[in-house]
């Protein structure tokens, strides 16, 4: 038997009967061309862009039958759907994305809406932020654009390149009202995304930026009080400690929430409220959320400001005793 330069094995005997030789690694381009897609657009929010397509092997031909074929849908250009336009959440942000091309990232509103700092506007255009602008204007897209777009303002939400909190506040104060920013701001606080002292020492890196005042005022307004949780806490509890209440416990944790001061003998739950500014939508009804089920579980829940706390020292404490004794 001989193996003959074509890959052909010729056995004796044979007379002329041929065998290939089959190659025992399957070849890349055997693997079928749908799959490959289907496993990027996985891995993507089911949206894959032409470069990339193009990178993995899959010919021009390729793409564009699957196009004519309704395999794939035209998105943006040299973005698409795949299989279907019923998009899942955060296929538009990363379709947005994919079309502004390497190192752009969500920013802005559409950044604040992923975050839960704002709600979501369906069918209004998403924001980007691209370091280089080719200049060209995408439907569907406001594209910004910035010269400093560091590594700390950038994160990667499951995925998806986006804004960090900060730097969307930043960006989101330019155009934002001054209701909506403050909303967003104290969202961002009351979920610990960034603390106002972090908030702070980022506005310093952009100079002059627009909407930078407002932002500060906004959070300069609290005073020290707004930039830990901790600081008011502390207060409450050296004011219980003076009066001579017994000494509750601290974070602790009932009925799968974390509160910060239970007497639990006398099932009674105070949570300082850190924020001075008005509580958003979805903080307040998060907070009356877990109210609702502490008192169902036949808790008693108190809620005092920072400035009931520090300014109204008495009253806070007054309130505290007779929930003691109530309970």
């Amino acid at each position: 038997m001989s193996i003959a330069p074509n890959n052909k094995i010729t056995a004796p005997g044979s007379k002329g009967l041929e065998m290939r030789v089959v190659d025992p690694v399957p070849k890349i381009d055997r693997v079928p061309k749908d799959r490959l897609i289907a496993e990027l657009a996985a891995r993507q929010y089911g949206v894959v862009s032409r470069s990339q397509l193009l990178s993995m092997g899959i010919g021009a031909g390729a793409i564009d039958t699957r196009l004519r074929r309704h395999r794939l849908h035209r998105l943006h250009r040299g973005v698409y759907a795949v299989g279907h336009l019923a998009l899942v959440p955060l296929a538009r942000e990363m379709a947005a994305v994919l079309a502004c091309g390497d190192g752009a990232v969500v920013s802005h509103r559409s950044a604040a809406a992923v975050w839960h700092l704002l709600a979501a506007t369906e069918n209004s255009p998403i924001d980007v932020t691209v370091v280089r602008s080719s200049g060209r204007r995408r439907p569907g897209l406001d594209v910004h654009h910035s010269r400093l777009l560091s590594r700390a303002d950038v994160r990667h939400l499951r995925g998806l390149p986006i804004t960090a909190p900060a730097r969307t506040l930043i960006d989101l104060a330019e155009t934002a009202t001054d209701r909506e920013l403050e909303r967003a701001t104290h969202e961002a606080l009351a979920r610990r995304l960034l603390t106002a002292r972090s908030l702070l020492a980022e506005t310093s890196r952009f100079g002059g930026r627009r909407g930078l005042t407002r932002l500060k005022r906004l959070i300069d307004e609290g005073g020290a009080e707004t930039l830990t949780r901790s600081e008011a806490e502390e207060r409450f509890l050296a004011l219980v400690r003076a009066a001579g209440l017994p000494d509750p416990e601290v974070n602790a944790r009932i009925e799968g929430y974390e509160v910060d001061f239970l007497w639990r003998a006398h099932t009674l739950v105070i949570e300082i409220d850190g924020f001075q500014f008005h509580s958003s939508r979805e903080a307040f009804e998060r907070d009356r959320r877990r109210d609702a089920d502490l008192q169902g579980n036949g808790l008693s829940v108190l809620r005092f400001t920072w400035r009931q706390v520090v300014e109204e020292p008495f009253a806070t404490l007054a309130r505290t005793v007779r929930a003691i004794e109530k309970r």
